[in-house]
């Protein structure tokens, strides 16, 4: 009986530095029946050269190259697009990523066992650290509602559907529309799971299956920096939280959620050193979400962590501590004369931060 075809994706923009380890790990896999497509973004650094190089040596890959620069979110639909209609699974690797060798047959194996899954999760190792520890071994397969409340009910941060590297998708669903990532937000991939989790189920493998590289060019380090998953987790909340709460479990995460984004606003206005990027940002998707932030807003925000510093005074401290080393030094870097930018602000200007186009 032959094994299910699985296609596998990587959508990258100058990503020469890793790329080759990316591919690699893919030609290692025990699995041997998949197809390979590369999305060369325009990159202006060796990335075209290093893939077709590999495609010469391998007809199951391919490249695809752009005529023209799309955005993140654009360049990984068009990824999506590009699979085979005879594969069942699709499986993304991130092109400063890699698969340990067992990941295609163990996720696949899952899969094939348990036909209600259309997401498949496993271990990651970060770094030197294992991620998405949080799920309840031995059980292997979850119920979106399941996983999908935990998510908006939880604080656990050791669980969460993963990152595009560590999942796998059944095909059917990657197919169901032209986008597949429902919105252009950096972290539509987990906008996705909440989407597709509605009609179908999400497996779990226990066995660390891929590798994620932390580096300053991520839109990880992005993220994080402007803090962008507040407002992609509030948009996921307003958009798919009625899916998997009642009301007034969704009206409870939305006032929290709400007054959390409020509180780390306000901290940043009177103790921070945030630029005007910051700032646009943060109104902008504000607004866009129905919570406008005003001088109310940010003085009820202001009158809250207030009474949250004299109930954890330490806690407290800490935070702006870390913050305030993490802004100066911050607004140090952005204060300096023109011509002495990095290649990091030479990435900014060109609207993308990722040389491999991660979403993460």
């Amino acid at each position: 009986m032959s094994k299910p075809l699985v296609s596998v994706v990587t959508p990258v923009y100058n990503g020469a530095a890793f790329l080759s380890d990316c591919i690699e790990s893919v030609l290692r896999q025990t699995y041997s029946n998949w197809e390979y497509t590369i999305v060369d973004n325009c990159s202006t650094d060796g990335t075209r050269g290093i893939a077709q190089a590999y495609a010469k040596r391998d007809n199951r890959i391919r490249v695809c190259m752009n005529d023209v620069f799309l955005d993140i979110i654009a360049n990984h639909n068009k990824a999506f697009r590009l699979i085979s209609p005879d594969s069942k699974y699709c499986k993304q690797v991130s092109a400063d990523d890699w698969l340990f060798p067992e990941c295609l047959e163990r996720m696949v194996e899952l899969g094939e066992a348990n036909p209600s899954v259309g997401i498949i999760g496993s271990f990651q190792l970060c770094d030197n650290r294992v991620a998405w520890l949080g799920f309840d071994y031995p059980k292997q397969v979850f119920s979106g509602s399941e996983v999908c409340r935990r998510i908006f009910l939880g604080g656990d941060r050791t669980f969460g559907f993963g990152s595009p590297t560590s999942l796998m998708y059944r095909a059917d669903l990657v197919r169901i529309s032209e986008e597949f990532f429902p919105n252009p937000s950096p972290h539509a991939d987990t906008s996705a799971c909440f989407k597709h989790l509605q009609n179908s189920s999400f497996g779990f493998v226990y066995q660390v299956l891929s590798y994620e590289r932390s580096h300053t060019a991520t839109e990880t380090s992005r993220s994080r920096d402007l803090n962008r998953y507040s407002s992609a987790y509030l948009h996921d909340l307003i958009l798919y939280g009625p899916s998997y709460l009642d009301k007034q479990e969704q009206a409870q995460q939305l006032k929290k959620n709400v007054q959390g984004y409020h509180r780390f606003l306000a901290l940043n206005y009177f103790v921070g050193f945030r630029d005007k990027e910051f700032w646009n940002y943060h109104e902008k998707r504000l607004e866009e979400l129905g919570y406008p932030f005003n001088l109310i807003a940010l003085l009820k925000a202001t009158g809250l962590a207030f009474c949250q510093a004299l109930r954890h005074p330490g806690q407290t401290i800490g935070k702006m501590w870390k913050r305030l080393s993490h802004t100066s030094w911050r607004s140090k870097a952005q204060s300096r004369p023109p011509g002495l930018e990095t290649s990091g602000d030479k990435l900014k200007d060109r609207k993308l931060s990722s040389p491999s186009q991660n979403v993460r």
